[in-house]
C-alpha cells in the first residue's frame, strides 16, 4: 500500500508538471507545442507518469513494464542530473514556466527516485531489461537529430549539431549514453542487493 500511494502522488505531480509546461508553451509567443516531444525531460516525465500510474493501480506486470520502468528511472535521473550540471540558469523563467521547470526537473525526479529507493517495486530488474532500456535514448536521438536538421530546432545546446557539428554532438551523446548505461546497471545491482528471497514484487 505505501508503494501504491507514493507512486499515485508521483503520477499526479508528473502530470501536473507536464500540463503546466504545455499551457506555458501555448502562452509563449513563438513557442511550438510540437517541439516538446524533442525534450528528453518531457519524454522521461511521460514515462514516469505512465509507469508510476501502473504501480499505483497495481497492474505493473511483465517484461515490457520492467523495461519502461527502468527507462523511466534512469531517464528521470539523467534529467535531474544533466539539468543541474549543464542547463540550470541558461534561461530566465517566470510564472508558470518556472513552476513547470521546477516540477519536471526537480520535484518529479526526486519523488520517483526516492520512491524507488524506499518502497520499490523491488526484484523486477534484469540484465536483458538493461540492454532493452537503451532503445529509449537511441530512439530519442533518432527522432531529435534528424528533426533538428530539418527544422533547425534542437532542445539542448549539447545536441545542437548546427552550432557544434556532428562530431562534437556524437561525443556528447556517447558520453551521456555511457552514463545512461552505468546508471541502468547500477540500478540493477542496487535492486538485487536489496532484494531478498521471497521479497520480490510483481513487475
Amino acid at each position: 500500500m505505501p508503494t501504491r500511494a507514493w507512486f499515485a502522488v508521483t503520477t499526479l505531480v508528473a502530470l501536473t508538471g507536464l500540463v503546466a509546461q504545455v499551457v506555458a508553451t501555448v502562452n509563449t509567443p513563438g513557442a511550438r507545442v510540437a517541439n516538446l516531444l524533442s525534450f528528453f525531460t518531457i519524454d522521461s516525465n511521460l514515462l514516469v507518469a505512465l509507469t508510476a500510474a501502473l504501480v499505483a493501480l497495481g497492474v505493473a506486470r511483465g517484461r515490457l513494464f520492467t523495461v519502461l520502468w527502468l527507462d523511466a528511472l534512469v531517464g528521470i535521473t539523467v534529467t535531474g542530473i544533466v539539468y543541474q550540471v549543464a542547463l540550470a540558469g541558461l534561461y530566465e523563467l517566470h510564472g508558470l514556466s518556472l513552476f513547470a521547470d521546477t516540477v519536471l526537473h526537480k520535484v518529479t525526479p526526486i519523488l520517483f527516485v526516492l520512491g524507488w529507493l524506499l518502497v520499490g517495486p523491488r526484484g523486477a530488474l534484469t540484465w536483458p531489461a538493461v540492454r532493452w532500456s537503451l532503445v529509449y535514448p537511441l530512439a530519442w536521438l533518432a527522432f531529435t537529430l534528424p528533426r533538428g536538421a530539418l527544422t533547425g530546432f534542437y532542445p539542448y545546446p549539447f545536441v545542437d549539431a548546427g552550432a557544434l557539428g556532428y562530431g562534437r554532438v556524437t561525443l556528447n551523446c556517447v558520453f551521456i549514453g555511457l552514463f545512461f548505461i552505468a546508471l541502468a546497471a547500477g540500478a540493477l545491482l542496487y535492486d538485487r542487493r536489496l532484494t531478498r528471497p521471497g521479497t520480490a514484487q510483481p513487475g
